[in-house]
């Protein structure tokens, strides 16, 4: 079976600032291609941004160009520029730019819990959506509302929901969550992303009993062919290996059909995005 692991990040603490992992110092170290190689048991992968910043896109487009491992890119653009069909043809003009598969601008760092609501940033999402690409959406619960809400304002948009919405699971937070996953799953331009789960639990003592009820529920709403694996490595590693993410997925999917497990590991991923190297 081909895998695609559809959400892993690299960075390099040396070249520029990354705010968010000021307080996460067992992965405040440069994470290279070749460590990818080292650690990853996919096939093919897509690597996604972790600062809002175009430099960072454009670093991304030329590292995946000389990756072959690296499929895709999901990179950051202004949404709310007046100019940004133009700023996407750019980057898709630079180096590695046909690797360009979708934006993210992480929704969850926003202030405003309704910023995905905003008119400008659902203005900029169509256009994201007109350019062939698709939007990954990140949030916390104080954004569930908003992105429901951005689903239907750009019906026509892929939208894919990374890590689940993120539950509380260390906190024992079905819901609300799971009535958000639920209500965001009956929008049919959405899919969601197996990922980030170990991070949500209990990083030191969490099992696989912790996540199934949670990853049950994703499976259930959304159904194998509008979910991907991820492997959020190497933020994974705050809570367990490559391995034991890679692993735990295989576990919460064993009682699928070969050709559900097939949708979560490569083709959901290749409908989702346009995966053209695949």
């Amino acid at each position: 079976m081909t895998i695609i692991d559809a959400h892993h990040h690299l960075w390099d603490p040396a070249r520029r600032e990354y705010p968010w992992l000021a307080d996460l110092e067992p992965i405040r170290r440069r994470y290279t291609t070749a460590d990818l190689r080292t650690a990853t048991r996919a096939d093919a992968t897509v690597l996604v941004q972790t600062v809002s910043t175009v430099a960072e896109t454009a670093d991304f487009l030329a590292t995946a160009a000389d990756a072959a491992l690296i499929a895709g890119v999901v990179g950051w653009a202004d949404l709310c520029a007046p100019d940004l069909a133009d700023r996407l043809a750019a980057l898709r003009a630079a180096p590695g730019g046909d690797l360009l598969i979708g934006i993210r601008h992480p929704a969850q760092d926003e202030p405003d819990p309704e910023w995905l609501t905003r008119k400008e940033v659902v203005r900029g999402v169509a256009t994201v959506a007109a350019a062939g690409l698709t939007y990954d959406v990140l949030v916390k619960p104080a954004q569930h509302e908003a992105a429901v809400a951005l689903a239907d304002a750009v019906p026509g948009a892929r939208l894919v929901l990374d890590h689940a919405g993120k539950p509380a699971i260390a906190a024992d937070g079905y819901e609300p969550w799971a009535k958000f996953l639920g209500a965001l799953a009956a929008r049919p331009n959405v899919f969601c992303k197996l990922s980030g789960l170990v991070t949500e639990a209990d990083w030191t003592q969490w099992t696989v009993a912790d996540l199934r009820p949670y990853a049950a529920h994703v499976l259930a709403s959304f159904g194998p062919d509008r979910v991907m694996f991820g492997s959020d490595w190497p933020v994974c590693e705050l809570a367990a290996t490559y391995d034991q993410v890679y692993d735990t997925a295989r576990i919460l999917t064993a009682e699928l059909t070969t050709s559900e497990q097939t949708e979560i590991f490569a083709g959901t991923a290749c409908r989702a995005y346009p995966l053209s190297s695949l």
